[in-house]
This record gives structure tokens, C-alpha cells and sequence, in this order.
């Protein structure tokens, strides 16, 4: 499984771009700079794909050419930007994949012509789908955007290899939650650290010491192991800055994702 990570970013991006904070201050005289979350997964299967992920992907020397599953956790505007099916459908009329809850598929109905051939799937925590070369488990996420249940999170499994939990966005998990992932030694992890040092912010987000506990819990039930790769993503101004940060999420085996960056499960140790 090869991953590109287009954005490591919270909604408002890293630094944020009306603020002057010591965070985004330091981000800013660093050159580090993050755009909302989202990943290109083998190519074909775009994550959370959002306004800003063309042209991360540009940036990053790629392209999404080859994409034919959109995978939405769900509708908040840094996760969903459904005038990308528009702009794609000017080049490309290849068949394409809409996977989400029913207010993403609500939400991009109207960018896509009536005759376009794009399949709608609708789903929910404790569903599984197959999608060409991908087998996808879909999760819970404590997240909500109007109503309980219509965010989630994906388990992807790559038929040639590899096992990818995409984790964004969502606060503390259920103890129920975690042993249903029990033994799934994942080999990357890619899971939301939104709020950083702020603790009473929301429970619908992780912080520095809530990831942490997370993790933990992964590792407890052998869905994560000392080889996994824990990426921490939809990074905020709430967290210290990238040096602080990086010395803080080491010490519970994890590290901050970086905009464009790309690696294989083939890599894992």
C-alpha cells in the first residue's frame, strides 16, 4: 500500500492564517505549513478529499489522474468538497466511486450530472465494502456534523498488502470500540491530534493527551505494534511547535504527519 499524505492539517490549517500566535509564529519562520487533512491511498482511492487537495497533490509532484473511490469520513467543509467531482468530470468520465454517510453523498448529489457514472454508496459504522483492489471496514467516530452517526472512520486493507486506519476525525474512543479492532496490526495509523495542549475544547477531537491514552489502547489490544507507523494529522495552532511536538508524540511511538509526503507499507520494519 502506498500512501501521500496531500494535507496534515486542522480546518483552518497550520499556522492558521489570521492568527500571529507563538505556534503558527514559529510554523510560519520554519517553512512547515499544513493544509486540511487528506491522502491518496495506491492512487485510486482519495481520502477526505477536500478544496485544497488538488493542489497539494500538484505540489507534491502527482496528480489524481487515477482516482476512482472518493472515501468521505464526512460532511464538514475540510473533509468534503464536492465541486471536486465537477472540475474531475471536465476531464475524466471514468466510472467513480462516492463512499460516505448519507449527508456526504446529499451533499455532492448535485455536482454530478444524471448520467455520470458515478455509484453512490452509502454506509455506516460496522459496514464492509469492497472497492476494486481495497477491502474497507467502516468504524464509529466520536465526531458529529449534525447527528450521531453520520461521521465515521475506515479500516483499508490493500489486497496486495498493507492495512492503513484512517482516524480523522474523532474524539476518545469506547472501550467497545477499540477491542473491535483488537489484533488488526495495522501498519500505518493515521489518527486526528487536533487540539494539542488544549484540553476543554471539544470531546469530538483528540489532543496531545488524549492521542496518547488512544494509542495506548491500540497497542493493549495488538492493533498497534512497535512496527506500526503512527501518523498524527488535522494538527492545529493548539499544539507546540513542530520541535516540541515531535519530542512529544515520540515518546508514545508516533510522530506529526508532513504535508506531501508519501510511503509504503512495504517499508514496514
Amino acid at each position: 500500500m502506498r500512501v501521500r499524505l496531500l494535507g496534515t492539517g486542522s480546518a483552518d490549517g497550520w499556522p492558521q492564517a489570521f492568527c500571529r500566535c507563538e505556534s503558527c509564529a514559529a510554523q510560519r519562520a520554519g517553512g512547515v505549513i499544513r493544509v486540511p487533512t487528506s491522502a491518496l491511498v495506491d492512487d485510486v482511492l482519495l481520502i477526505d478529499g477536500n478544496a485544497d487537495s488538488p493542489g497539494a497533490a500538484t505540489r507534491a509532484g502527482g496528480d489524481l489522474a487515477e482516482v476512482r473511490h472518493l472515501l468521505v469520513s464526512h460532511a464538514h467543509v475540510d473533509h468534503l468538497a464536492p465541486q471536486l467531482l465537477l472540475f474531475r468530470s471536465w476531464v475524466d468520465d471514468g466510472p467513480l466511486d462516492v463512499i460516505g454517510p448519507a449527508a456526504v453523498l446529499d451533499a455532492c448529489r448535485p455536482w454530478v450530472a444524471p448520467d455520470a457514472p458515478v455509484r453512490w454508496v452509502e454506509v455506516h459504522a460496522g459496514d464492509a465494502i469492497d472497492l476494486g483492489t481495497h477491502r474497507v471496514r467502516v468504524l464509529p467516530a466520536n465526531h458529529r456534523v449534525m447527528a450521531p452517526g453520520d461521521a465515521v472512520l475506515y479500516d483499508v486493507t490493500a489486497r496486495d498488502g498493507g492495512r492503513l486506519l484512517w482516524g480523522c476525525d474523532t474524539g476518545p474512543w469506547d472501550d467497545a470500540w477499540v477491542r473491535a479492532v483488537a489484533e488488526a496490526d495495522y501498519d500505518v495509523v493515521v489518527l486526528e491530534e487536533t487540539f494539542g495542549l488544549a484540553t476543554d475544547v471539544s470531546d469530538g477531537h483528540l489532543h496531545l493527551e488524549s492521542f496518547a491514552e488512544l494509542v495506548a489502547a491500540l497497542r493493549g489490544v495488538g492493533a498497534v505494534n512497535d512496527s506500526t507507523d503512527v501518523v498524527a494529522v488535522h494538527l492545529s495552532h493548539h499544539n507546540p511547535p513542530e520541535t516540541e511536538l515531535r519530542a512529544r508524540l515520540a515518546v508514545v511511538g508516533a510522530r506529526p504527519g508532513r504535508d506531501g509526503e508519501a510511503f509504503s507499507t512495504a517499508d514496514r520494519a
